[in-house]
């Protein structure tokens, strides 16, 4: 008896480190990939349930990251170049829909919080405020320190 069950704890550390190592790899590919304001999909919507997609918002750019198993998928479009942002509220979660003005495939971020979401283009339209309120340059608080007199 002692030799068909020799093999079974083995069989069970192995089981257990190739998930411990697989939870680790999900967990650390979900974390936010940059400091500022980064935006993540929920994990019940369609598309994020291993890798949640990722929305960082900066005063100059807005990011989508996407990581994958091997590597990530970026996409980014600069504040001025951002013709509309839309929401499609749906029962639990909401879809944002970021608009070029050059005519590009728009970026498409689903399943994120109704909170998240308003929050997102809030931010949005006060950087581009910001933004054309300088005269086309970056906002003072991204922008190279004034000098002293």
């Amino acid at each position: 008896m002692s030799g068909e069950s020799s093999w079974v704890w083995p069989a069970v550390l192995a089981l257990l480190a190739i998930v411990g190592v697989f939870g680790w790899v999900v967990w650390r590919k979900g974390r936010p990939f940059a400091a500022g304001d980064v935006f993540r999909a929920s994990r019940l919507s369609a598309g994020n349930h291993l890798f949640p997609t990722q929305v960082l918002i900066s005063p100059d750019t807005v990011v989508q990251y996407t990581p994958r198993w091997i590597g990530r998928q970026e996409e980014s479009i600069h504040v001025a170049h951002i013709a509309s942002v839309r929401i499609d509220t749906k029962l639990l979660l909401s879809d944002v829909l970021i608009e070029t003005t050059g005519g590009t495939d728009p970026i498409r971020c689903h399943g994120h919080r109704k909170g998240d979401a308003v929050q997102m283009k809030t931010l949005i339209e006060r950087y581009q405020n910001e933004y054309y309120r300088g005269g086309g340059r970056p906002s003072s608080s991204s922008g190279p320190p004034e000098l002293k007199h």
